[in-house]
């Protein structure tokens, strides 16, 4: 029986791993499940807080899975499904990963004959939809034309921004299913319908351009195919500081400042007198809350980013 294959893709901060942790809790608990986890950068914090889920799970953290890297990455998915034999097989690719990447490489010939790529879905903030679509447009418009299903995030108290990002997916693909209820209100189970899965229709039948790359890096229409790592910064830290959470607030705010760059997501576990933290940052929204796994890990993703300075943050004084 050949596995099943399910993207959840999502630009940086949307709810990727939130909604991962939902299906595994309401929908694959019976299956056995592989989760590839793919951060952009050296650490894997999205896989950190998920391994209490009790799946298997593989980290590619050498870059984003992308063309530079989509050689490696079949040739480990097919490893994978050899090893493990799972029924299910869940990839969260990096935020700032193109959709079409990872299906082309899901649909390489090695693949297909193990495992059978079930649904693309993209979750896209709606709060900041409009700010990232105008500074990261081809990210961004890839992971949406891309998905059968769409599901909108942080759609709870941002009633009056519902309509736009609605509207902003059907211009990019009015082929996908789009989810807009809040996300305590419907189950994974609903979300993954299987008249929303692929079944008899073509993988990115529905994209709007498609993708052909050349041998040096660019595409057949003759421009530039701008990779992850030339587009985005990205700024690992290891600290064995013991913060107050106080504390470790004021030093996120003091993050955020300008002069350390366009910091587009922080996310780490950090040690705290009242136990780990799970710190989880996006421009204009700071969560810290209690973590059961621990860490000393931090990785913070954006443009032009005082590496030095974010460093010393962290861990000075």
């Amino acid at each position: 029986m050949t596995a099943e294959i399910y993207l959840i893709s999502g630009f940086l901060g949307a709810g990727k791993t939130t909604f991962i942790q939902k299906m595994l809790d309401e929908v694959f608990r019976k299956n056995k499940v592989v989760l590839v986890e793919n951060d952009f950068g050296e650490i894997g914090i999205d896989a950190a807080l998920l391994k209490s889920s009790g799946v298997e799970i593989k980290e590619i953290n050498s870059g984003c899975i992308c063309c530079s890297l989509s050689g490696d990455f079949v040739k480990a998915l097919k490893e994978m499904l050899e090893r493990f034999q799972p029924d299910k097989i869940v990839i969260e690719p990096s935020g700032v990963a193109k959709l079409s990447d990872i299906v082309k490489a899901c649909s390489d010939p090695s693949i297909t004959p193990l495992a059978k790529l079930k649904a693309n879905i993209t979750v896209v903030d709606v709060k900041r939809c409009k700010i990232y679509l105008d500074n990261f447009g081809e990210f961004f418009e890839d992971q949406i034309q891309n998905a059968d299903i769409v599901l909108l995030s942080h759609v709870e108290d941002s009633s009056g921004k519902i309509d736009y990002a609605r509207e902003l997916v059907k211009s990019l693909n009015n082929h996908a299913r789009i989810v807009a209820d809040p996300w305590e209100q419907i189950t994974a189970a609903e979300i993954l319908r299987p008249e929303y899965t692929h079944s008899d229709h073509e993988v990115g039948c529905h994209r709007k351009h498609e993708h052909h790359e050349c041998g040096n890096g660019c595409c057949e229409h003759g421009h530039a195919h701008p990779s992850a790592e030339n587009v985005f910064d990205t700024v690992n830290i290891q600290t064995k500081r013991i913060f107050t959470t106080e504390d470790l607030r004021a030093r996120v705010f003091r993050m955020a400042d300008s002069s350390n760059g366009d910091i587009l997501r922080a996310k780490g576990i950090v040690r705290t007198a009242d136990g780990y933290m799970d710190l989880q940052y996006i421009p204009g929204d700071i969560s810290i809350k209690k973590c059961a796994t621990g860490g000393d890990m931090l990785c913070i993703i954006g443009q032009n980013l005082n590496r030095q300075e974010l460093i010393s943050l962290f861990n000075g004084e």
